[in-house]
């Protein structure tokens, strides 16, 4: 690995090309990291939001140096490069390392100004690739073009096992390939689709994501953020949950979701044995909503570990029927309520779900504090999947309490 540093400068010298002191000191710390304990399965971090260090963002011409650096480089089987500047001729260069680095597994390329042409590139290298697991695009603005070339690339790739799509403009076409495509593919296990840009109030893109959900067998991870779902579109989810027996983990945060939805949701909870892991952050259920959640959860449902109701215009009532949710399924273990309405009788009763037992502190987003003889609750940075786009600067990226989501279902070797 001392030679890695030392192939990077000389390279950077044959080629004419500015040095990066941010890629030469991560190669460095490489090296330390593998002096101290073996070579096997080490993520090569260069992300350029790193507040701790100084970070010079990496181009697409640093990246061309650095893939030919990595390309002969079996120990490294992951490569976090979020948050530079590679843009398209960044993403040339990746499909080449793609193509080359047999050994890669992890690639986050998240919010790196690749447009659709770096994105067509990328999905042509993943055509032959048998060893990449987890692809991570996030952010870039690949678009309808993108998007249709990795719903293309799901038809010929059979290793790839989550890929990470979310806010990268993907238009309805695209959305309607990807759950086309799923149909079929029997290798990816998590996808996400979060914030397509959809036209219409339709909710076209649930009709065919519940026929997909209907025929596919494999699928444990769904991501729905931010695709305008009411209520007609969570009856298209929740008929299609009736029929499958695999996901585990639905996401469907920051949609227009009411308490209609929940009807449908807390229906299929009572036959439903696989779903484990409900975000509904950022919908509108309120009391009645969370009511319905109750009654099922109380009564019925014996396989939900965790739910998100943050911000859901609940009030006492419906948190505190929650709350005899938890005290009651032996198996409800994980909830989150920050952002609704507390009153007293809340604050009291999740203090005392946390006081005897019911709730570990590190599973909700609350923790009871007393003032003048009154229990309040203080917000704790817990939650689903609070590392989604970024990473603390203190304490652990990849810590369980933060990214509960991710630790019980665990899809793909990283986060």
């Amino acid at each position: 690995v001392a030679r890695l540093q030392r192939d990077y400068h000389n390279l950077c010298l044959d080629k004419s090309q500015r040095v990066n002191p941010f890629i030469s000191r991560r190669l460095q710390e490489l090296y330390e990291e593998v002096t101290k304990g073996g070579e096997e399965g080490i993520t090569l971090n260069i992300t350029g939001n790193s507040r701790l260090a100084p970070v010079e963002r990496v181009t697409g011409e640093d990246f061309w140096i650095l893939s030919r650096v990595l390309k002969n480089c079996l120990y490294i089987n992951g490569l976090d490069v979020r948050y530079n500047l590679l843009g398209d001729v960044g993403a040339y260069y990746s499909s080449k390392l793609i193509q080359k680095q047999l050994n890669l597994v992890y690639l986050n390329l998240m919010f790196n100004d690749i447009g659709p042409e770096g994105g067509e590139m990328i999905a042509k290298a993943l055509h032959k690739n048998k060893t990449l697991k987890y692809l991570r695009m996030t952010g870039n603005k690949i678009e309808n073009k993108g998007g249709m070339c990795f719903a293309t690339m799901l038809q010929i790739n059979s290793s790839l096992q989550k890929l990470d799509l979310g806010d990268c403009d993907l238009g309805m076409q695209s959305v309607i390939a990807f759950a086309t495509v799923l149909t079929q593919n029997q290798a990816i296990k998590g996808i996400n689709l979060n914030r397509p840009i959809l036209y219409g109030e339709q909710e076209e893109s649930t009709v065919h994501l519940g026929h997909m959900l209907k025929e596919n067998h494999v699928l444990v991870e769904l991501h729905l953020c931010k695709h305008g779902i009411k209520s007609f579109g969570m009856q298209q989810l929740c008929e299609a949950l009736r029929l499958n027996s695999a996901l585990r983990y639905l996401d469907v945060s920051c949609n227009q979701i009411t308490r209609d939805g929940m009807m449908y949701l807390a229906n299929v909870l009572k036959s439903n044995t696989t779903l484990e892991v409900i975000d509904l952050s950022f919908n509108r259920i309120e009391n009645v909503g969370a009511d319905y959640l109750s009654k099922t959860l109380t009564s019925h449902n014996r396989s939900l570990k965790a739910l998100s109701v943050v911000s859901n215009n609940i009030e006492g009532e419906g948190l505190v029927a929650l709350s005899a949710a938890v005290r009651t399924n032996p198996v409800f273990s994980n909830i989150y309520i920050w952002g609704n309405k507390f009153d007293e009788a809340t604050c009291v009763a999740y203090s005392e779900l946390i006081q005897m037992g019911h709730l570990k502190p590190e599973d909700t987003d609350v923790e009871p504090f007393t003032v003048d003889g009154h229990v309040h609750l203080a917000e704790v940075s817990h939650g689903l999947k609070k590392h989604y786009y970024w990473t603390p600067s203190i304490g652990e990226a990849h810590g369980h309490s933060a990214n509960a989501g991710f630790a019980l279902i665990p899809v793909g070797q990283h986060i």
